[in-house]
């Protein structure tokens, strides 16, 4: 008697990358953010002498779609969004994931603006 998996589809588990390892071509995803505010926000005094920054990683309100990776100089990374748009990403206050080739690419072709066909025409009344 064999048996067979009900389901023929893996998961796919996305992985940190070191800024170091990414390479033009991969699809990355932002992990966490680092926000940095003025200490004095949490006092009810006013800021002393001395100015500290507090840093809060936080998860990302945005930038939660796959994005490919157009170009590194470090601490930049350079990428491309699947609605056409470009953007810069500063590794030193983002945490990046890279993500596994297929499930990006099946994201990316379900994300990317639809084109209206050529043959179409719209009329205006």
């Amino acid at each position: 008697m064999t048996t067979r998996p009900l389901h023929t589809e893996c998961s796919f588990l996305a992985a940190s990358i070191a800024p170091e390892d990414l390479r033009r071509g991969d699809f990355v995803a932002v992990l966490s953010e680092i926000v940095e505010l003025p200490s004095f926000l949490w006092n009810d005094t006013w800021p002393s002498g001395r100015d500290e920054l507090v840093r809060l990683r936080c998860l990302p309100a945005e930038g939660r779609i796959p994005q490919k990776v157009k170009a590194v100089c470090l601490p930049f990374v350079f990428v491309k969004l699947p609605c056409g748009k470009f953007q810069t990403i500063d590794i030193r206050l983002t945490k990046l994931v890279r993500l596994e080739e297929e499930y990006a690419r099946t994201v990316w072709k379900a994300m990317k603006p639809r084109r209206p066909h050529a043959g179409v025409t719209s009329r205006t009344v």
